[in-house]
């Protein structure tokens, strides 16, 4: 027995009404959703981290929630492990024309002779085609089935690169320089104002360009901002370390003395006791 069988097994048994865990037997597809969520962040947390040891048990975690999902598909009549595995399956094929020409496993071997970009707008275009043959009624939509659960900086990006399929999108970073430049002149003017609301809105629009300039620049906005949090943890624990070092606490010193002990940080340097 390979160890997917043997995990496959293992559900089976957690989920026997007779002898299973009381816990997972509790379980529905909205209860594991967030759990879902969470290994997903702690794979790209080791990732991130270049923790290959915990990168295996962390994926087997997110694997194991695969499988609980299969098993309740099961239980239910809607769908098992194995429909899970065909349909990717069906749906890598059918997006990989340049390397399964004819569509099937076999005709894999030939040299693709497109480019990355090139290979990533047919993938949109093949999605786009794909889309239209699922949508009844209403017209289909570029931005048909962008999840509404995704966080708000990849749910913008994904939004922006269906957009500039057809087209719309700015010629470059530089045009979109401009653009931010105008958003946070529109925030200002809100902050002015005193309205909450247009605050909010006009922030809104400035996060959303932002995104739009982490795009044009090759860059993830979710990944640059996790990176841009670790660098702040490190910098503020280091800062209250000097504090300590200095006989106080974080809240007793004024701003002058902790822009001192940040600017040590920054520099390297351990702050003069």
């Amino acid at each position: 027995m390979d160890a997917l069988e043997q995990l496959l097994r293992i559900m089976d048994a957690l989920r026997d009404p007779e002898s299973g865990c009381p816990w997972d037997l509790q379980q529905d597809f909205r209860s594991i959703a967030p759990h879902t969520l969470e290994e997903v962040h702690e794979v790209i947390d080791a990732i991130e981290r270049d923790a290959g040891d915990e990168l295996v048990a962390e994926l087997g975690d997110l694997l194991f929630q695969i499988v609980f999902y299969a098993r309740l598909g099961k239980e239910q009549g809607r769908f098992s492990f194995e429909d899970i595995a065909a349909g990717i399956v069906a749906k890598l094929l059918r997006r990989h024309p340049h390397v399964f020409p004819d569509g099937t496993l076999d005709s894999a071997g030939s040299k693709p002779g497109v480019s990355a970009g090139e290979v990533a707008g047919r993938w949109e275009a093949i999605k786009q085609e794909e889309r239209a043959g699922k949508k009844v009624g209403a017209a289909p939509s570029l931005l048909d089935d962008v999840p509404l659960a995704l966080g708000a900086l990849q749910r913008a990006a994904k939004l922006q690169r269906r957009a500039a399929v057809a087209g719309f999108d700015w010629p470059g970073a530089p045009q979109v320089l401009e653009k931010l430049d105008e958003e946070l002149g529109e925030l200002r003017e809100a902050m002015a104002g005193g309205d909450k609301t247009a605050v909010q809105e006009e922030f809104g629009d400035l996060l959303f360009t932002l995104v739009n300039l982490s795009r044009h620049l090759g860059l993830d906005a979710e990944t640059a901002l996790r990176a841009a949090n670790r660098k702040f943890e490190t910098r503020f624990r280091k800062l209250e370390q000097g504090a300590a070092e200095q006989g106080h606490a974080v809240a007793d010193l004024d701003l002058k003395a902790l822009e001192a002990l940040w600017q040590a940080v920054k520099a390297g340097e351990k702050p003069l006791a």
